[in-house]
């Protein structure tokens, strides 16, 4: 469990220093995610990007047990 979170830690380090370049990728404006902007209202839901981001964590989480 110590080392999981620590692994985790270590994720959100990495990604926070290379969110310069992270932010350039296209995940978050995939097809089929959800964004209505209004005059004083924006609503966003990431259908597309959560059913992918879970399927990566479910295949890194698995291949991990093994």
């Amino acid at each position: 469990m110590m080392r999981l979170l620590i692994l985790i830690g270590v994720v959100f380090i990495v990604a926070g220093a290379l969110w310069p370049w992270l932010s350039r990728l296209p995940i978050g404006r995939l097809p089929g995610d959800i964004l209505i902007r209004r005059e004083n209202f924006t609503f966003y839901m990431p259908i597309t990007t959560g059913i992918l981001l879970s399927v990566l964590l479910s295949i890194i989480l698995w291949l991990s047990r093994r």
